[in-house]
This record gives structure tokens, sequence and C-alpha cells, in this order.
């Protein structure tokens, strides 16, 4: 029979570090209850302006929460990570252009800051007013932009890019009801998340995502079948299946290719 364990707010740390010692520690196929600060650290809540962005303290962004140390992971397995339930825990979000920050940084050299109202998000459902006169509304789809393991190479490392053991990864799909695997290269596997998002486009550049804090629910199990392991060298992740209208439920298998650069 699985255990239910808790990693609370305070079990935060910003860099990926073998070294760091376990919030928690699961066996094989536990679950895991997480309660995240958005992606500011607390740096913006709901009455912020966009003084709050030009204020940032970098250093304090993207933490994740975690790390969990599960028995039974040595290096070479894989680790699975199902997304049973996630939402929002605010009812409300932010998404911002921060100068010198990300992909579009010189085409947005003044801080702009936006922030969303959701409604009926406690489900990890519901949406959020574009343009309320217009009727224009954003559906949630909430997930968290951080879930990965501890690298093998000595840390501190950041939690700003993606790594071949996840990290920033950044996927919308994975959402409840999704499987994310990760390769693990420590024992344990140390594996931590965060950088909850309301919502995203594909791919989150400049402002694209709405940042939120959140909680989110995950089972953690270990593979260490051959032709499971051999394949999966990077984040890989399997959908939940969602039907479009007339259409037949469709899931997919997905590789990904992660670059710190």
């Amino acid at each position: 029979m699985s255990s239910v364990h808790a990693v609370k707010r305070a079990h935060a740390h910003l860099a990926w570090d073998n070294s760091l010692p376990p919030a928690v520690r699961i066996r094989s196929g536990d679950t895991v209850a997480f309660d995240c600060l958005d992606a500011s650290n607390g740096q913006i809540d709901a009455s912020s302006t966009p003084a709050a962005i030009a204020a940032f303290d970098f250093a304090r962004l993207d933490q994740v929460n975690g790390p969990v140390h599960v028995d039974a992971a040595q290096p070479g397995d894989v680790l699975q990570v199902d997304v049973l339930a996630i939402a929002p825990s605010v009812p409300w979000g932010w998404s911002a252009a921060i100068p010198g920050f990300g992909l579009l940084a010189d085409a947005f050299p003044v801080p702009a800051l936006k922030i969303w109202h959701l409604r009926d998000y406690e489900a990890g459902a519901g949406y959020a007013w574009f343009d309320e006169p217009k009727g224009i509304r954003i559906p949630l789809r909430p997930f968290a932009g951080e879930m990965g393991v501890a690298r093998a190479a000595p840390g501190p490392h950041s939690t700003i890019p993606p790594y071949t053991t996840g990290g920033n990864i950044d996927t919308r799909h994975v959402t409840a009801g999704s499987t994310l695997y990760l390769p693990v290269e420590v024992p344990g596997a140390l594996f931590s998340m965060g950088d909850g998002h309301a919502a995203q486009g594909d791919g989150e550049v400049c402002g694209t995502a709405i940042e939120t804090s959140v909680r989110a629910t995950v089972r953690l199990t270990v593979i260490k079948d051959a032709a499971r392991t051999s394949v999966v060298k990077t984040p890989h992740f399997s959908t939940a299946p969602a039907s479009k209208s007339g259409a037949v439920p469709e899931e997919y298998y997905c590789t990904t290719g992660v670059d710190p650069g």
C-alpha cells in the first residue's frame, strides 16, 4: 500500500544540487503532495505594479520544492512522475515582460505586468478573462514548469535552464493525467518541482504564461526495466487523453530536446 507525503513551501531550494538533504524520503510508488509558491518566490502579489518587476531580486526567482528521495532509485534508472492533480492555490496569477530576461528581451525594454483573476480554478480548470467586454477568455490548464531530478555533476546548477534530468522544461502538456519520465543520475533521484502556471502557450517566452502558486499531487515510481532505461536519456512524457469535439480521444508519447544554453 502506497503512502502519502507532503512537501511544504518551506522545503524550497534555488539550485539543483545533489548534496541537498531530502525534504522527505519515500518508497517507489508513494504519492507526494506539493505546495509551491509562484516563480517570483513571493515577490509579486495580486496588488503589484510594474515597479515590482523593476525591483526583482533575480537570485530568488524560479525556486523549486523538495528534494524527494525515492529509496529504490539508482543511477541508470528512470523516475516515472504521474501527475495526479494540480491546481492554482490562489485566485490570481501574473504575466510580465522583464527587461533583460528571456528570448525577446530586446523587444521589451520596459517592465510590464498583468495580474490575472482566475475563475473556478480550485479543481484545476476554470478560466481567466483576457478581455471581458469582448468575451475573450483564457482556459486554465495548470502545470508545473519545473520538474526534475538532481544532476550527477556537483552543484549548484541554476534552476533557470532545462537539463537532461529535467528542470525548467516549461511543457504545458505535463498537466493532470500526464506522466513525465526522467533519467536518474544520483541515488534517490532527488525529485523537485515548482514554477506553477495556470496556463501557457507552446513555450514560455516573455509573458506567455500565467504564473501562479499551485498545489500538486504526484506519484513517483522507479523504473528499472532495461527497455525503458536505455531509451529515456532526456525528459520524456505521455499526455493525458484529451478529446476534441467530434474526435476520438488521443494520447501522445513525446521526447524532448533540451540544452542549458
